[in-house]
């Protein structure tokens, strides 16, 4: 029976991508708005809420402890019951908590809204496991998630943009009513929620799989204890905290390290883990995890330095003493930049080797950030550094997540996915704490007594240096032939365990 060309073009790789992609696109899209709205609001957040400047650090810890422990759990269920099935549960969650956050009149309901808010952190892995499931069918799954997830990152990156540019222009059109501007993310998340529950098909799960509810018990702990090490160990020097509050970090770590361990020898005793540790032990696992934590460091914990140094009065001989607007517009070209790394990552991806793409991209990420060692004392040297390290990490974000699928068996993508997002924010945090404390220490020894010293930002800008070589060494370890689409279809015994040979 002859099929017509529309169907062939269905059924085709470009099919796949001109379908599913244009609809997630738009789901990054919205999420991008998500993470840029708000943050030109947070003055007349805080002015509304009647809190101080410095509580506005709740929210983030709130959303990144929560985000920390559901996604790991939502994209282990995606894998189980349906990718599709979670990403609409976790948009519809987000609907309703950004609705929340446009009514909530009080810090305690605001800051529960916004931690809620934290589930869309679950869209892009469960996104990347659904384009990789439908590209499995035609042996394409790795090259199509590829491509396509250089086209979401350009989405997310691009929404961000529109957000941050959109907020203070819509507050000041509705003569500043915070509750009516804050409506308009809220309405966006509930329009992409319809777009999943409408356009997006189904994967297919592996029947019999069960959760292993023990070990995501013991996983949360860990996460919950490391992450709230290192928010609290960022806000030692923010909330002037004595000596004694380093035990507390000191403990705390150390609890969450043997909970870790304890995740680890419970992990391979199950049928079924929650995270199959003989997979992250594979070659072209654990490379990509350790990749995804090293870059967190440049991507999620420098941008606060580069702010503050961004506005850092010249005349103490380093800082561009940029004013704010002038500060939104350097943080807009590293923005740009991503989307740079993220459109030759898509392109590229194509024909050369994916391995090499990682390497090359944590090579720019160590590259940008060791020129800023000599060059940071004209704006042009400073954004010329950005670029060259935003056009690597925005390579990176757009390739870890599918090289993590392309490395998971069957049945695992969501989970091999949402790991990298995991040790990405972890990665991001643990740097976001030491970098405060770092430059917290330099504070009062200029004559300003309120910047930061100049060793303490080249201390920062030498440690995601160090993180980007770093991550080009250990990638040198993945076998020359990972990520490349299979000839074969997947052997379901080994699909079904999760437990392939180890390299």
């Amino acid at each position: 029976m002859s099929t017509s060309p529309t169907d062939r073009l269905r059924g085709s790789a470009l099919g796949i991508t001109a379908g599913l992609i244009g609809w997630f696109i738009l789901v990054e899209l919205t999420s991008g708005i998500l993470q840029g709205f708000y943050v030109p609001l947070f003055s007349d957040i805080v002015s509304q809420l009647g809190i101080h400047d410095s509580d506005v650090n709740w929210f983030e810890a709130a959303q990144l402890l929560l985000s920390a422990l559901v996604l790991p759990v939502l994209a282990k269920l995606g894998d189980m019951y349906g990718h599709k099935r979670i990403l609409l549960l976790a948009a519809i969650l987000t609907a309703g908590a950004s609705w929340w956050l446009a009514f909530a009149g009080d810090f305690w309901s605001f800051l529960a809204a916004w931690a809620l808010q934290g589930f869309y952190v679950v869209w892009l892995p469960l996104e990347i496991a659904l384009i990789f499931e439908r590209g499995r069918r035609q042996n394409r799954g790795v090259s199509t998630t590829r491509r396509a997830a250089g086209l979401l990152v350009v989405g997310l990156e691009a929404g961000a943009i529109i957000g941050a540019l959109a907020a203070g222009r819509i507050f000041a059109a509705t003569g500043g009513d915070l509750t009516v501007t804050l409506m308009v993310p809220a309405i966006a998340v509930t329009l992409i929620a319809l777009v999943i529950w409408i356009a997006v098909p189904e994967s297919e799960p592996i029947p019999g799989r069960s959760l292993d509810t023990g070990g995501f018990v013991i996983l949360a702990w860990g996460l919950l204890l490391v992450t709230g090490a290192l928010v609290y160990m960022r806000m030692i020097g923010e909330l002037s905290l004595g000596p004694g509050a380093w035990w507390w970090v000191v403990g705390l770590l150390a609890a969450g390290i043997a909970v870790f361990v304890w995740f680890v020898r419970y992990e391979l005793r199950q049928d079924d883990p929650a995270i199959d540790i003989r997979v992250l032990r594979r070659p072209e696992m654990w490379p990509v995890q350790a990749t995804a934590f090293l870059v967190g460091i440049s991507l999620l914990g420098a941008q606060g330095p580069l702010s503050t140094y961004a506005g850092t009065d010249s005349s103490l001989g380093y800082g561009l003493g940029l004013d704010a607007t002038a500060r939104s517009n350097v943080i807009g070209v590293y923005l740009v930049s991503l989307i740079v790394g993220a459109v030759l990552f898509a392109i590229t991806s194509r024909r050369a080797n994916p391995r090499v793409i990682l390497i090359g991209a944590s090579a720019l990420v160590g590259i940008g950030y060791t020129l800023f060692l000599p060059f940071h004392l004209e704006l042009w040297q400073v954004l010329l550094n950005l670029s060259i390290a935003g056009v690597g990490s925005g390579a990176l974000v757009a390739a870890l997540p599918a090289a993590a699928a392309a490395a998971a068996p069957r049945g695992q993508t969501g989970i091999a996915s949402a790991l990298t997002n995991t040790t990405k924010t972890i990665g991001g945090t643990f740097a976001s704490a030491v970098f405060g404390v770092v430059l917290a220490a330099g504070a009062g020894a200029v004559a300003s007594q309120t910047a930061a010293s100049l060793g303490g930002y080249m201390t920062v800008w030498a440690v995601c240096a160090g993180g980007g070589f770093l991550a080009a060494i250990l990638l040198f370890f993945v076998p020359k032939v990972a990520f490349a689409d299979s000839e074969s279809p997947v052997d379901e015994a080994e699909a079904a365990s999760g437990t392939s040979q180890v390299i």
